[in-house]
């Protein structure tokens, strides 16, 4: 019975520690596919996954994690559950440039 008591003990530590290591994976939200974004993020099933990959075709790289709350179905709330798991890439830092303002349009030399 010790043996037995013993093992099972072990295998339940075994499956505590595996458990930490699974939460402390990271995703980056650039690069990712829905499936991986799916597996990755508490909360985030196949549709909102799915969303964050085509707000991310359609609008460019995200820039930071905040911006995810930017996608339909994904709050503010569901970022911060995440945000240990979520990183940003490297296309974050040519993302989304704003475009220039038009400039002004010249006046007419006399003052009118």
């Amino acid at each position: 019975m010790t043996k037995t008591t013993t093992l099972i003990t072990s295998l339940l530590l075994s499956a505590f520690l595996a458990g930490g290591a699974f939460a402390a994976e990271k995703v980056d939200i650039n690069q990712a596919d829905a499936a991986t974004l799916d597996r990755v993020l508490d909360g985030v099933g196949p549709a909102k996954a799915e969303a964050i990959v085509a707000h991310r075709k359609q609008h460019g790289a995200f820039r930071s994690a905040d911006e995810l709350a930017e996608v339909k179905g994904i709050g503010l709330a569901l970022v911060e559950l995440n945000r240990e798991r979520i990183s940003v890439g490297a296309g974050a830092a040519k993302a989304r440039a704003p475009a220039a303002a038009p400039a002004p349009a010249a006046e007419p030399a006399g003052g009118e």
